[in-house]
């Protein structure tokens, strides 16, 4: 039955496609075809967000020495295509709203953790909905941390169809912590990783038509635990108590995390399974409590510095062709909203300040020319930008800081200290105005 009615969806949403190909007139003022789905093949789609997983904690990248046993994550990177350059937000919410809006923080307000995104926003859901006809389910499960800590909130009223899961930042303890689901909270004491894998296994068994599933696992964010054994190879360890070494309790959890995703998979009929988009982001760097040489407790998490914002993103499944390649294309969190509405067959490859990289999935060529990030905690305003080569700090204070990245990948030497030639300062002076155009 639920096939019958798949394959009767796809037929309606093609039938519609061609008849509405007819008309050229309804574009929106964000430069969008207002039209269902161009392609025939509807792929679910399916976005993994792992709360403080940095490049340094995971296989595939140079930094750190000390990685996790995680093979679905890495499967999900050996099946697909790998992004080297992905710059985030310092904090987790931030990255969210970024994501969810296509737009850098200083539109939304939400600027730093905790920041509140006004429910005037269209998020990707919503935006999903109202341009493929309601083509799609839409989910969100997990940690949602764009509506502060309080617990009167139901993320529903942005859009989506469902939402379950943890409404503030984080948790005290991953066995007693409160489930928001339709408006109501419940205390839980089973594992939240688990729970939240339950709930996703549920609701996309439950769906009758192509899926966009937002799945946010508060692993490997604090405090630091002990996950149920069998999800884990870090050994028996103790409960955690402060001035213990964390790395095993961080690599646990990251373990763990891979575990249910890979039971998450695994409970995803066959079918579904080979129709369904997999892409896996980090959404700040790692805590600085684990960070990992070359990077330190200063320049990771919190921070600006690459260890803070440039994160692991994994993209696989249909029509991702260039399995195994790596790419170091200037990639942004806002560019997601874009990439995940065109794989929904919708006619966008630019909205907001974010571009799709798409084509990236099955060709090499160049998104973007500059990437941008920044933080406003209420006492340091900053910013930055890169070309690839050279970064850019700016202080809202004044002060600024210049890298090479070619020569120092982790900002080891502030060019600023020294004398820039003639071509350094051509390329600073291109920065600047890039950062006036973004911000203005």
């Amino acid at each position: 039955m639920r096939n019958i009615i798949k394959s009767t969806t796809i037929l309606f949403t093609v039938l519609l496609t061609v008849l509405s190909g007819c008309s050229k007139d309804d574009t929106t003022p964000e430069g969008t075809n207002n039209t269902v789905p161009t392609t025939s093949i509807t792929p679910n789609i399916l976005l993994i967000i792992a709360d403080d997983m940095g490049k340094d904690a995971t296989p595939g990248f140079s930094e750190g020495s000390i990685k996790p046993n995680i093979p679905n994550i890495n499967s999900i990177r050996n099946s697909g295509i790998s992004f080297n350059n992905c710059w985030v937000y310092p904090t987790c919410s931030p990255t969210r709203a970024s994501i969810i809006t296509g737009k850098y923080g200083y539109r939304t307000g939400v600027k730093v953790v905790g920041d509140v995104l006004n429910a005037s926003e269209t998020i990707l859901q919503n935006y999903i909905k109202q341009q493929t006809n309601n083509a799609y389910s839409t989910a969100i499960v997990g940690k949602w941390h764009l509506s502060g800590n309080g617990s009167n909130v139901n993320p529903e009223t942005f859009g989506m169809d469902y939402y379950a899961g943890l409404i503030g930042g984080g948790v005290q303890s991953y066995y007693q912590w409160q489930l928001s689901e339709n408006g109501l909270q419940t205390q839980q004491t089973n594992y939240i990783t688990e729970t939240f894998t339950d709930l996703a296994i549920n609701w996309v068994n439950a769906q009758d038509k192509p899926w966009f599933l937002w799945l946010a696992y508060t692993a490997p964010h604090t405090p630091f635990h002990v996950p149920p054994t069998e999800m884990h190879s870090q050994g028996n360890l103790p409960e955690y108590t402060n001035g213990m070494e964390e790395m095993p309790y961080y690599m646990a959890a990251i373990e763990a995390m891979d575990y249910q995703i890979g039971r998450l998979l695994d409970n995803i009929p066959e079918g579904e399974r080979e129709n369904t988009i997999i892409i896996f982001v980090g959404d700040n760097g790692s805590p600085g409590q684990v960070a990992q040489f070359p990077y330190t407790n200063t320049t990771a998490k919190g921070s600006l510095y690459q260890g803070g914002i440039n994160t692991p993103l994994y993209v696989s499944g249909p029509n991702v062709t260039r399995i195994g390649a790596t790419d170091n294309n200037l990639i942004t969190s806002t560019d997601l909203f874009a990439t995940i509405a065109e794989l929904t067959g919708i006619s966008v490859t630019e909205i907001n300040d974010s571009k799709s990289f798409k084509t990236l999935l099955t060709e090499s060529t160049t998104i973007r020319d500059f990437q941008y990030s920044e933080q406003n905690d209420g006492i340091n305003d900053i910013w930055t930008i890169s070309n690839g080569q050279y970064k850019l700090i700016v202080n809202a204070n004044g002060n600024e800081e210049m890298y090479n990245l070619n020569a120092n990948p982790y900002e080891g030497l502030n060019i600023l200290n020294g004398t820039l030639n003639n071509n350094q300062l051509e390329i600073k002076t291109a920065l600047e105005n890039e950062l006036l155009e973004i911000r203005n």
